[in-house]
């Protein structure tokens, strides 16, 4: 779950601190986008052959045993196609309905199970998260906590400005790997500080998606994966996403097997990382999952156009950051995803085009993830009556 290397025009920026507060939730009318042209044609054989021989190109360049790639518009996905080998050992040809692990591309479905909370009017944006009278109350340890910890509110874990608890080599969720959600949190209240005040520095936080996933589970009495799985992602069509195993023998039916390159991919916590890396999926899902919250017309979203538009904006403290979703001012948003044998992304293009592509490792230390994201807008350009721009 690295914050990426060099994604070009799209690409992650280092956020000066700041302050500021985003708008909450209100009735105001949005008119969602029509997609123009109202629907596009699959690729043409020839088409997809040379949307074939980049893919393939890219798996050369990092050793890519398998990748899986889909792509939708205005509610169908008009493309999808898989390369490579799902399992090397066994000689297993991967197919587009291998399931793959999603790494940091879960943030995506966190957050918009954490909207239609809000929906709901079952949370605010300004809930305090830790302390007595707050969303967690005192669950994970008594006050008194380190300075600031009783201020983080949803927004600051949304859009990782909580202050600390970032994504390096003290990344606590990548620590403690016999302990479970409730141990880990109580250990990292107790015994890490925040760096600064909550709501001023963005420093991007799998352990803040790791407690969104537990205040969902507070307040509607079901683990986060069932209650995501029924109110979000059926609503989107999707059937076959879990929450991935830690081990190779703990694979679903149809999931790939990972590789690493200098990693181990079956050495971590994969399951503890539900609401931040957990989910494994199709890129034929996150596609389904992602036209679902475009703000386009077709199909009909999941979520209100304004809920869109505040979960699509970004502080002006992280402006390429909103909550759960990196965006950028030609109006894309995205995620990318990385875990010891996995490297994936999930895009919405400002053009109405949703696309995911997967692959079963990473190499780190390279420019993989920023190819990843290119060699996705490159295929789609094969198609040259796609408008892509």
């Amino acid at each position: 779950m690295q914050r990426g290397r060099d994604f070009g025009r799209r690409e992650f920026v280092k956020l000066a601190a700041g302050a500021g507060a985003l708008p909450l939730l209100s009735s105001t009318t949005l008119a969602q986008l029509a997609p123009s042209p109202p629907s596009i044609r699959p690729p043409s054989p020839a088409e997809r052959g040379a949307m074939a021989r980049l893919a393939h190109s890219f798996m050369d360049k990092y050793g890519v045993p398998a990748m899986s790639v889909a792509i939708g518009y205005a509610g169908t996905v008009v493309h999808e196609d898989a390369f490579g080998l799902a399992d090397i050992e066994r000689n297993e040809a991967v197919t587009p309905r291998h399931l793959f692990r999603i790494a940091s591309v879960s943030k995506m479905i966190t957050s918009v199970t954490i909207f239609r909370l809000i929906e709901e009017n079952r949370l605010k944006l300004t809930d305090r998260v830790f302390g007595p009278g707050a969303l967690l109350g005192t669950d994970y340890g008594q006050p008194p906590y380190s300075a600031g910890i009783d201020q983080i509110t949803l927004e600051h874990l949304l859009t990782h400005t909580a202050g600390g608890w970032s994504n390096d080599n003290r990344d606590p969720m990548f620590s403690h790997p016999r302990m479970d959600h409730a141990e880990l949190i109580a250990w990292t209240l107790a015994n890490r500080p925040l760096d600064r005040p909550p709501g001023q520095h963005y420093a991007y936080s799998n352990f803040g998606y790791c407690v969104l996933g537990r205040v969902i589970e507070k307040l509607t009495g079901k683990p986060y994966a069932e209650h995501a799985r029924g109110e979000v992602l059926a609503r989107c069509g999707i059937s076959d996403m879990t929450i991935a195993g830690n081990t190779r023998e703990q694979r679903q039916a149809g999931e790939v097997a990972y590789y690493g390159q200098g990693d181990n991919p079956y050495s971590m916590n994969v399951r503890r990382m539900d609401s931040h890396g957990g989910w494994i999926a199709t890129p034929a899902d996150l596609v389904q999952f992602m036209m679902h919250v475009d703000g386009y017309t077709r199909p009909a979203n999941i979520l209100r156009p304004r809920t869109i538009q505040v979960m699509t904006t970004a502080p002006s403290y992280s402006p390429d950051y909103a909550k759960g979703f990196c965006v950028n001012k030609l109006d894309n948003w995205w995620h990318n995803g990385s875990l010891p044998g996995t490297s994936t992304i999930a895009v919405r293009t400002h053009g109405g085009f949703c696309w995911a592509a997967f692959t079963n490792t990473r190499r780190r230390n390279s420019d993989m993830d920023g190819d990843l994201d290119n060699l996705n807008w490159n295929m789609a350009r094969q198609v040259g009556e796609w408008r892509v721009a």
